[in-house]
């Protein structure tokens, strides 16, 4: 085998336009693709090299958690990122903080799910 990339990370939800309003309308992030049948749907966010997927489409088998894996979201000013976060009522599961190699905070979803806002030190 010889796997070359993450070809997408995925994130359940359970409602798609409230997922939509907090990747889109808090987070600002541009959808690069987007499908939606019955009530169904996938939309993808590419990001650098790699690209987030927020989906509704198997929703009675694949459920959200805080306790699945975590997404760490790259920013220029982290201090900004979190006053911003702060401002929405973004939940916060780990408060900011440095670990010397880097500054970061986690943070959940509408649907609880748990993302990474990160910085890297320079």
């Amino acid at each position: 085998m010889n796997i070359t990339a993450i070809a997408f990370t995925g994130y359940p939800v359970t409602d798609a336009a409230r997922a939509r309003a907090f990747y889109e309308g808090v987070l600002g992030l541009t959808p690069t693709m987007n499908f939606e049948h019955e009530g169904k749907s996938w939309t993808e966010y590419d990001l650098g090299s790699a690209t987030l997927a927020v989906s509704n489409l198997a929703s009675d088998k694949w459920k959200p958690s805080a306790d699945g894996p975590c997404l760490a979201l790259e920013v220029p000013d982290f201090d900004a990122a979190i006053a911003e976060l702060r401002a929405a009522g973004v939940r916060f599961y780990l408060e900011p903080m440095d670990s010397g190699v880097c500054r970061m905070a986690i943070i959940g979803d509408p649907d609880g799910n748990s993302l990474a806002i990160h910085r890297r030190n320079s």
